[in-house]
């Protein structure tokens, strides 16, 4: 398992051309809390926003995101109804994770992919600040069953509370 934030700042490597496309600079999430899309570092500063699609990655790896050929970055659809982990209005890093019972965990400050491809989210990595992350450390919660975002919060089942483990460094296998 890794931690979405060992993607962004990734090169983005053509493996049919071995050229850098690109970047990775933020995660873009679907409903079903699967990477719909990379969206990569912009080349200029008036540059329209631009993305890689999930189907059209090879691997997500430690060092590169790897593509098979150049024409799989394109425009950034912004009707998306994904959201970003790090920028945007609808951004996760920052979202207070509450119970349904008003018990607040944390706020979200990155999320772990599956170790298979890293296209799945599988739980979260929760912090209560600064001060909070080193005297007790950040919390891993891993994914519930039933999640609601809404703009301001992710609102998770009463049981989750059992399930959120302390964690000192990156949560990993």
């Amino acid at each position: 398992m890794k931690k979405a934030r060992d993607v962004i700042g990734l090169p983005v490597i053509c493996v049919e051309t071995g050229k850098q496309v690109g970047s990775a600079k933020d995660l873009l999430l679907n409903e079903g809390w699967e990477v719909e899309s990379v969206l990569l570092e912009a080349g200029h500063w008036f540059s329209e926003a631009t993305c890689i699609e999930r189907k059209d990655v090879i691997a997500m790896g430690d060092d590169a995101v790897t593509i098979a050929a150049e024409q799989a970055v394109r425009p950034l659809n912004p009707s998306s109804a994904c959201r970003a982990l790090l920028f945007g209005e609808r951004k996760l890093k920052g979202l207070p994770v509450i119970t349904v019972n008003g018990q607040q965990l944390g706020v979200i400050e990155d999320v772990y992919l599956e170790a298979d491809g890293g296209i799945k989210v599988i739980g979260y990595e929760l912090t209560e600040g600064f001060i909070s992350d080193l005297t007790e450390g950040r919390r891993w919660l891993p994914m519930p069953d039933a999640v609601k975002v809404g703009d301001d919060a992710l609102i998770v089942p009463v049981h989750a509370s059992e399930a959120l483990q302390e964690i000192f460094g990156p949560k990993e296998e």
